[in-house]
């Protein structure tokens, strides 16, 4: 295994102290190596009480890309709501611009990267488990590994202002070298579900009645998204770690990802990308129209194909490409959008799907510009937007937090990617609040939308240890 050269990082670091007395101010200072072959998830469990609190996870499906933050360096944060976007942007130019970078890798995702989410919807309800989390939250990890289809790669972070910082620095380093020494991770302690809940189905159930009964007076409202959540007990405190395994084992194809945050983590599996961004390039996804799969290969065949040929679900779908063609057309040319919908076959669920590909126009356009105006897509808030959420915020009586949100990573070199946090829940000590949500059209039928998000409760269900719904 390769290891950091001491003598290389200490030259480099004493370099970005100097730069650091000069300016007067703290800078960030960020190593690179490359490294053997490391589990992401032993990574992820190796440090768990030194990081407990400040780590993440990203796995893409296809793992071209998985990334594992430990520590935070610096945190990004705001309470505030229309601006959230811009604010973590301008913090996030702030701390790279000095920035002392040592990073001899052209791989997108190596050397200093944030990764975090933000709300839904900041002028929702306020519910007690998401207190933790703000508006925005980023970590800037002091320590993450990141993999590729050819290599893994080691980033080290520190912020420094004198050599002083050179004892972190150290500290750092000897922890690297346990995590990469150690071929297994914490024993992770397995809890039992002691109960679960579906809160207030009843009353669900009556409010999109409410909704399709809205949309049926008033001409310009066309959709809206209605979300509920479950709530599951267990007997101990669970541990994201536990999940991510059961994620990883039984949701490979789809965004696993874990962000935690003091005594809360939010994780899950989404089918969804939002935006990535690498180089000019520019990528999203137009996802929504669903219908449950079956084991008999027949059967889930004529379900795929009855999903194709649904005027309902055909509308819902393109209202999503109709909006993500509006908002690429702004940042880009030489748009690619399939004319017809194929489908995208999850392990409970399938989709309608349409990709959307692109080249920017201007090179510093931010990923978080283009996340901002796509979000939230008619497939999570609805048509118009503006008059879906103001509904949604009447009648849901629930604080989504991060569900359905913007969830993922931005880099130096302006490289990221998002994905929509569905298919997720929010673990919190002895608890987990599962999200899932459906698409209220003029002709839905609630007890059918019922059934859909019990069928979206599955993934997140299944890797707490739950009973199938």
């Amino acid at each position: 295994m390769t290891s950091i050269q001491h003598s290389k990082i200490e030259t480099e670091f004493e370099i970005a102290v100097g730069r650091a007395k000069d300016k007067e101010y703290p800078i960030l200072f960020s190593y690179t190596e490359i490294l053997n072959n490391m589990n992401p998830l032993s990574f992820y469990s190796s440090a768990k009480q030194l990081f407990q609190g400040k780590r993440f996870f990203w796995k893409v499906p296809d793992d071209e890309t998985i990334i594992v933050g430990l520590g935070s360096t610096y945190t990004l944060q705001t309470s505030l709501g229309e601006h959230r976007f811009e604010t973590i942007q301008s913090e996030w130019n702030d701390l790279i611009k000095d920035a002392h970078i040592y990073n001899p890798y052209n791989v997108q995702g190596t050397g200093p990267l944030i990764f975090g989410g933000f709300s839904f919807d900041p002028d929702s309800v306020e519910e007690p488990e998401w207190s933790s989390f703000t508006n925005a939250l980023f970590h800037l990890p002091e320590l993450m590994l990141v993999i590729d289809k050819q290599s893994s790669y080691l980033t080290i972070n520190i912020r420094c202002s004198s050599i002083k910082d050179k004892d972190r620095l150290a500290q750092l380093l000897r922890i690297k070298e346990q995590i990469l020494s150690s071929s297994a991770s914490e024993n992770i302690l397995k809890v039992d579900i002691h109960q679960e809940e579906e809160v207030n189905p009843d009353a669900w159930k009556k409010a999109v009645a409410n909704v399709v009964r809205l949309l049926n007076d008033d001409n310009e409202v066309r959709k809206v998204v209605m979300a509920r959540k479950m709530n599951v007990t267990f007997n101990g405190e669970i541990s994201s770690d536990h999940v991510l395994n059961h994620l990883w084992n039984e949701q490979h194809e789809s965004f696993i990802f874990a962000l935690e945050w003091l005594d809360s983590c939010f994780t899950g599996a989404s089918p969804e990308r939002l935006v990535k961004k690498i180089g000019d390039n520019i990528l999203s996804a137009c996802i929504a129209g669903s219908i449950k799969r079956d084991k008999d290969e027949k059967k889930d065949v004529a379900l795929g194909q009855a999903l194709l040929n649904d005027d309902k679900n055909r509308q819902e779908h393109q209202f999503v490409v109709s909006m993500i063609q509006e908002i690429m057309n702004k940042y880009c040319h030489d748009l690619e959008i399939a004319i017809e919908p194929t489908l995208m076959k999850m392990r409970d669920i399938q989709h309608l799907f349409t990709p959307v590909k692109g080249t920017v126009k201007n090179k510093n356009t931010s990923i978080l510009s283009i996340a901002k105006d796509l979000h939230p897509t008619p497939a999570m808030g609805g048509v118009p937007t503006t008059d879906a959420m103001q509904i949604i915020r009447e009648v849901e009586n629930m604080d989504r937090g991060f569900y359905a949100a913007p969830i993922g990573w931005l880099d130096y070199q302006g490289n990221g990617e998002f994905a929509v946090g569905i298919r997720s829940s929010l673990i919190k000590g002895k608890e987990a609040f599962l999200y899932a949500g459906c698409g209220v059209v003029a002709d839905s039928i609630p007890e059918d939308e019922y059934f859909e998000t019990r069928i979206k409760f599955r993934p997140m269900l299944r890797a707490l240890g739950g009973k199938q719904l």
